[in-house]
């Protein structure tokens, strides 16, 4: 803390190697490549949906911060792919959501169902997120 205001400093600690690793290893991606230029959270169509922006999941899963474990972004992303594409290191962004996804349900645990939408909600949602949302929940 500095004159009154507070800092916030995310660093990687070495406790934290393991769950960048596993992301790594599920999604195929070497996350360490991003420079957080922003181009995948521009480029999203749903980041209005979204607690971090998917730039931001990136740089937790660099510094293998848990907190991106109870993020709902990875489970909004449609896989549209508009991150990838538009990354300038080629990341596939979309494979590291899926890789949070597939850590977050092999603890058995179901981040986002249906059931807990209000029907107003489900009319307003795009008819892609709620069919991608099933694909990942019986894949």
């Amino acid at each position: 803390m500095s004159n009154g205001t507070s800092e916030l400093y995310f660093t990687f600690r070495p406790e934290n190697a393991a769950l960048k690793a596993k992301i790594e290893e599920l999604s195929g991606e070497n996350i360490d490549l991003c420079f957080q230029c922003g181009a995948c959270s521009s480029s999203c169509p749903l980041t209005s949906e979204m607690d971090l922006l998917p730039s931001t999941v990136i740089r937790y899963a660099q510094l293998g911060m848990e907190e991106v474990l109870g993020s709902k972004t990875p489970w909004i992303c449609i896989t549209c792919f508009n991150c990838e594409i538009r990354c300038p290191r080629g990341i596939d962004i979309a494979n590291v959501m899926e890789a949070i996804r597939e850590m977050v349900l092999r603890t058995k645990y179901d981040k986002f169902t249906l059931d807990e939408l209000t029907p107003e909600e489900l009319r307003e949602l795009p008819q892609i997120a709620l069919i991608s949302n099933q694909r990942k929940l019986t894949a």
